[in-house]
This record gives structure tokens, C-alpha cells and sequence, in this order.
């Protein structure tokens, strides 16, 4: 039996309804719990949007399944509103890989529970085919990574066409910005796309956002007073690949990409001869956000060779181009075909210097005031995976640095790394140093065992690395 106050009951005193003509009232309006009941029973939905707030992310994708209201409270702006307020932000780890078939799948590492998620497959791509441009119809195509090496790009720009015409798409940049990751770009066949994908972790789903103003393909991507920067790249051209100086700003408030000056590429304009002018090809190879600014090292490409020629610096508040500082662009360690990784870590640049070979692989910090790069820890822990496009990925999570690379088993692993006592530059073995310096070598060579641990693993089988983001909501 139970009590209720009617409102019909002009004295308002409580009369008692059967239990079975409560079950009725239910079996008339299937849609009632669901749409009068609280979130949480008995609670206010104040309390429950509180209680909601500090639960772990991760189990947010299995609370939506409660019902329709928990639904729309976990999507809803207001309970990631409230995260903020309370200062439990989560920060994961969003890795991107290719396996067969070019095909691109995404895994989120949250790195406290040090569980993975598997993302949604990214939508599809279309584009019109540039060798049949009378024709109207788009045809589809499944967006994909990377899958191009960078040696066959370059052989592009000799005039070797057909390498981009059995390509479906690749050379796509990846960026994060204002809890969002986005994927920009790339080639499809013979077509550079300007097309933009936007996947939003609360949703937890992938979304078109606007256009570039021009296709890319391997452009850059930095992050600038919460502004997504995109800089270089290369297009289509007549006789082969061109690179691209043009970059470009998007706003994640206003949706709109507004143009930037272009680099100017001043050391790689001055050539001694019409001859290499026309064989050398200046690219972008990298690009980070440090102290307030946009920091592109640059290279000159003439298969299978690659020059470095410093770099330049973009400063917001100027709204131009300078030239990098010389020890800087100089020394700025390389991946594949010139490629430069380098991530900010708690305010310092650190870069992943493969050497001769990855087995002695090093981190190096930046030292703004000497203008050079300097070791700060050895015998980085990753395996020789040389014919791999990316052997390895760098990540500032939870204000450490942590390597992204692939074990024994071809498991992704991350790899974190306490550099806060590992600042002072480590000595070279040639240099002459006394009795106290070696002394002192030794301990700090047993830590270097211990400065590195695996925090996560992921079962990927034969898929490449690709790239990483981080993403803090």
C-alpha cells in the first residue's frame, strides 16, 4: 500500500491507492519513470549531476546506457562545466594507427586506470577525381593514414606521378585543441583535401568541421593560444608534388580558418645555381609550440637526400616570420627523411635523437640561452623498428614525457620518464673529466636504468604507429 497527495483532494488530506492501481497507472505510461524520474532516486538532479562529475570518464560510455536522462546528463555541457569547476580534469592519451588495407583506427589511453578504448572508425572522405573533372559525381572514399612513404613522396616531386594516383589518402595531420582532436588533410589519389574531421571525446564521436582554404598533404600542426596552427605541406602539382609555404589559423569558437603569413623559407631560397633551385625542394619538417611561439625546422629534399637549413619562428603578436636561432635548427634531431618530432614538456623541448641506430636512441632538452641541444638521458628503451614509418611517437601526459613505441610482442607501449632530476646535461665520453665527475657518473648511470617505466601496453598485432595527441577534459 502506499500514500499520495492528491491534488484533487480540495482538503488535502493524503488518501491510499492500491498497489495495483499504481502498477496500472505504469502499464498506461510506459514513458513515465523514464521521463519524471530523477537521475539518481530520491536525490535532487543537482546532487547527481555532483556525484556524476567524479566518476571516472571511463565509465562514463557504460552510465549512458542507464537510461535516457543519464544519457543526456553524461553528453551534457554542464556535467564537463562542473569537471572544470571541481579541478578533475582527465588528460588521456589518443594514439593513431594504420593497419592493413591503410585503414586508420584510433585507441584513448586513460593513463590513471591505465585502461584503453577503442574509438569510433572515422566517416568516410569524398572528393572529386582530378583526372575526371567533367564528370560531377564524388566518389567515396575511406579516409586512411599515412601509408605513403616519404620516399615515394619525394620521388613524386622527380615527376614520377603514378605513386599518388594508387593511393587512396595519406599524409594526414593530426592536431588537438580545445578538447577536440582533428584530422586534417591529405592526399586522396591525385587530390591534396582540403576536408577536416573533428572528433569530440564527449560525444564520443567524429564530426565534419570546416574546410582548409587549400589542400594539404604532410602540412604541420601546433597549438597557439588555443588556436589550431597549420603551416606547409604540399599539394598537387603539374609536374609532380609541390610544397606549400601558405599556413593558416582555425578558431574553434568561431569555426572559421583565417590565413597567417606565409613562411618565407629565406635559407632555402638562396641556392647557388638554377640547377638545385629546380632539384631541391624546401618542406617543412616539424613544428612546435615553445615560449609563446611556432617553432618550423626546415629541409631541402632531393631523393634520397635531405639538407637541413634551420627554420623559422612565427610570432602571434608580430604576426611574421623570423629566422630559428642557428644551434637550434642546426642541431634539432631528425626521424625519417629529415622529419623532426619534439614535444613541450612542462615548459621544455625535448626532442627523441635516434642517432646511428634506435638502440641508442637519447633525449635531448633545448637550452635557449646556449642556443644548442643537450642530452639529458641515454639508453632510451625502444626497439629497432627502422622500416616502420614511425617507429616512435613523443607525448607530454600529466606533465611528464612519455615515448609511444611497439615491445617485443608488437604491443603499443607508452613509456613514461621522470626528467625533473635528468636536466643536467649528461657528459660526453670523449671529454676529459676527472675522478669526481666519474664518481658521480655512476649513480646517475644506475637511475638511467630506472628512469623509464611502461605504464600501459595495447594488443595492436601489425598495425604502425602513426601519431598521438593528448586531450585534457
Amino acid at each position: 500500500m502506499g500514500t499520495v497527495l492528491s491534488l484533487n483532494n480540495s482538503r488535502g488530506e493524503p488518501y491510499e491507492v492500491s498497489q495495483s492501481e499504481i502498477c496500472k497507472r505504469q502499464r498506461l505510461s510506459p514513458s513515465f519513470c523514464e521521463e519524471n524520474s530523477r537521475l539518481i532516486s530520491s536525490l535532487p538532479d543537482e546532487i547527481s549531476i555532483q556525484i556524476l562529475a567524479r566518476i571516472p570518464r571511463m565509465n562514463y560510455l557504460h552510465l549512458k546506457l542507464v537510461s535516457r536522462s543519464w544519457k543526456a546528463a553524461i553528453l551534457s555541457a554542464e556535467l564537463f562545466n562542473l569537471r572544470k569547476e571541481l579541478g578533475i580534469t582527465e588528460e588521456w592519451l589518443y594514439v593513431l594507427t594504420k593497419v592493413e588495407n591503410d585503414k586508420l583506427l584510433w585507441y584513448a589511453l586513460d593513463p590513471l586506470s591505465r585502461r584503453w578504448q577503442r574509438l569510433p572508425p572515422m566517416p568516410s572522405c569524398a572528393f572529386e577525381d582530378e583526372s575526371r573533372k567533367g564528370l560531377t559525381a564524388l566518389r567515396m572514399w575511406n579516409m586512411v593514414g599515412s601509408s605513403i612513404k616519404i620516399a615515394d613522396v619525394i620521388r613524386g616531386w622527380l615527376g614520377k606521378k603514378d605513386t599518388l594516383d594508387r593511393m587512396r589518402l595519406c599524409g594526414c595531420a593530426i592536431g588537438a585543441v580545445d578538447g577536440c582532436i582533428y584530422v586534417l588533410g591529405g592526399f586522396s589519389r591525385a587530390s591534396a583535401m582540403k576536408c577536416v574531421w573533428q572528433y569530440d571525446p564527449v560525444l564520443n564521436a567524429w564530426n565534419e568541421a570546416t574546410d582548409m582554404s587549400i589542400g594539404r598533404a604532410y602540412c604541420k600542426t601546433g597549438i597557439l593560444n588555443n588556436k589550431l596552427y597549420v603551416v606547409g605541406g604540399v599539394t598537387r602539382g603539374p609536374g609532380g608534388l609541390t610544397p606549400l609555404q601558405s599556413a593558416e589559423v582555425f578558431d574553434p569558437h568561431t569555426g572559421i580558418w583565417s590565413p597567417i603569413p606565409s613562411m618565407p623559407f629565406t635559407k632555402a631560397q638562396v641556392l647557388p645555381t638554377a640547377f638545385l633551385a629546380d632539384l631541391l625542394k624546401p618542406i617543412a619538417t616539424g613544428m612546435t609550440s615553445y615560449r609563446g611561439r611556432l617553432f618550423v625546422p626546415q629541409s631541402l629534399y632531393c631523393w634520397p637526400f635531405f639538407v637541413d637549413v634551420g627554420g623559422e619562428v612565427y610570432d602571434p603578436e608580430m604576426n611574421s616570420w623570423v629566422e630559428m636561432p642557428m644551434g637550434m635548427g642546426e642541431g634539432w634531431p631528425a626521424r625519417q627523411a629529415g622529419t623532426k618530432l619534439s614535444v613541450t614538456v612542462d615548459g621544455e623541448l625535448y626532442a627523441l635523437d635516434p642517432s646511428s641506430s634506435l638502440d641508442s636512441a637519447k633525449i635531448k632538452v633545448y637550452d635557449c640561452q646556449d642556443d644548442a641541444w643537450k642530452v639529458v638521458a641515454g639508453d632510451v628503451p625502444i626497439r629497432d623498428f627502422t622500416a616502420s614509418e614511425s617507429p616512435y611517437l613523443l607525448a607530454s601526459l600529466l606533465g611528464k614525457l612519455h615515448v609511444i613505441t611497439k615491445d617485443a610482442s608488437h604491443n603499443i607501449a607508452v613509456l613514461q620518464a621522470d626528467l625533473q632530476n635528468h636536466l643536467a646535461p649528461i657528459p660526453s665520453a670523449s671529454s676529459s673529466v676527472d675522478n669526481a665527475l666519474h664518481e658521480h657518473a655512476r649513480p646517475r648511470a644506475e637511475s638511467e636504468r630506472d628512469l623509464w617505466k611502461v605504464i600501459a601496453t595495447c594488443s595492436v598485432g601489425s598495425a604502425e604507429l602513426v601519431s598521438c595527441q593528448t586531450v585534457n577534459i
